[in-house]
């Protein structure tokens, strides 16, 4: 009877089928294939989302660079020279780093200056001329008459975009003149220039990811313009 039993149970446990083992290492392969492309997936926009936090901090990098040097426009080091007083005997100087050129309004190339002297000169040296431009999708900077410098690294991103738009403010100082100005004096009264600067900025990404990123700034220059005079 034992024996019987033995056999009987043998006959019962036949395992699986050839057709059923088929199907398993089917359904098998479907989920470890839907599991690699899901890490796939995610990988890559993983990779999409380092490269354009990359884009945007060289971007930025770039424009806070800029505008750190173009709040500096027309410093100098002798500005009490350029203000009249009553006591004064030898008249005002003028600020010679005032000047700031663009090729057009707005613009992709700037040229400034501002005094880098221990003791002020009164002289534009070479290294107190400054300029940036945007050439073959790189930002370059040029300080006096030395080659141009990349600024930029090609082979990460590609500047499509660089826009310098100066705008100006003009406020009367008419307040500070002790008496009224003639007809007939353009000059009179003395005004002062309030400057300031927009920095734009476009770039793409280089390589798998061209995802193109823009970076706008804002940009007061701290060294105001004081043109005409009060009367005599």
């Amino acid at each position: 009877m034992a024996a019987r039993a033995i056999v009987e149970r043998a006959r019962e446990q036949t395992g699986l089928s050839l057709v059923e083992l088929l199907i398993g290492i089917t359904i098998g392969l479907f989920i470890v294939v839907a599991s690699l492309t899901a890490l796939q997936i995610q990988l890559r926009e993983s990779r999409a989302l380092i490269a354009q936090n990359r884009l945007m901090q060289d971007l930025r990098a770039a424009a806070d660079l800029m505008a750190r040097d173009l709040r500096r426009v027309g410093y100098w080091g002798a500005a009490d020279h350029g203000v009249w007083h009553l006591a004064s005997t030898t008249g005002t100087s003028t600020n010679p780093y005032t000047t700031m050129t663009t090729a057009a309004a707005p613009a992709s190339t700037v040229a400034f200056r501002y005094s880098r002297d221990v003791v002020e000169n009164d002289l534009v040296d070479d290294n107190e001329q400054f300029a940036y431009r945007l050439r073959n999708g790189v930002l370059e900077l040029q300080l006096g008459a030395s080659p141009w410098q990349a600024m930029t690294d090609i082979t990460t991103m590609r500047v499509s975009h660089f826009e310098i738009t100066p705008t100006e403010q003009l406020h009367s100082l008419a307040g500070s003149c002790t008496s009224a100005c003639a007809t007939t004096d353009l000059s009179c009264p003395p005004q002062l220039h309030a400057r300031s600067l927009v920095l734009t900025l476009t770039a793409r990404g280089v390589g798998e990811y061209t995802a193109e990123r823009s970076v706008r700034t804002a940009v007061r220059l701290r060294n105001d313009v004081v043109t005409g005079h009060c009367p005599a």
